[in-house]
């Protein structure tokens, strides 16, 4: 995989090929610039809340849930109802479970509207998932960069700017050691959509 540029420093880090996969023109140019329009006009976004520091917020970004039928996601104190595969959302999984070889049986979306929004440090450890998860995110509209952290040395921070149409696996022991997020930004920017494939047990 490409390497990923360090926090504040010209040095590069090239992560385990066991952790990530990347691919930076997943999809043409037309093939993101469509899918996006058609999922910024039908996708049923909603603002969710969750608990932080005994108090209920709204979270910075809003979020649909794709899958096979009878699956929901939980977000902490709400959950997403499952919406079926649309033919394109279905398009895509098989497009990505044929080149890497991976099973997907639902799909969260996350849109942020500009550079307000963000998601905090967090990992994807939940026993849902399993004990090493496979998550294909597909990045479409502004760039905005993916950091990572190591969970026992905060100091060990990395960051992966995703393009527009470009696709990023995360597998392996990523979650059970280091953290990610999507930080706000100074800079104006447009929407981003994240789309992360997942297998849901």
């Amino acid at each position: 995989m490409g390497q990923l540029s360090l926090f504040d420093s010209e040095d590069l880090y090239e992560f385990p090929k066991d952790l990530l996969e990347y691919k930076e023109h997943f999809l043409t140019r037309k093939e993101a610039d469509q899918l996006k329009d058609i999922l910024l006009e039908t996708a049923p976004w909603k603002q969710r809340t969750q608990k932080m520091y005994d108090k209920t917020v709204l979270t910075p970004r809003l979020t649909a849930w794709y899958g096979d039928p009878g699956k929901t996601y939980p977000l902490r104190e709400d959950e997403l109802d499952v919406t079926p595969w649309t033919p394109e959302l279905l398009a895509l999984k098989q497009k990505i479970e044929k080149e890497f070889g991976y099973q997907f049986n639902s799909v969260l979306l996350n849109l942020y509207r500009n550079q307000n929004d963000s998601v905090a440090w967090h990992s994807d450890r939940e026993s849902r998932y399993g004990k090493r998860p496979v998550i294909a995110s597909v990045s479409l509209g502004e760039t905005r960069n993916f950091d990572f952290r190591k969970k026992d040395h905060h100091q060990s921070k990395y960051s992966l700017p995703l393009p527009h149409g470009s696709l990023l696996i995360m597998k392996g022991d990523l979650q059970e050691h280091w953290e990610h997020r999507i930080a706000k930004s100074v800079t104006p920017m447009k929407e981003r959509i994240n789309l992360t494939f997942r297998w849901v047990h």
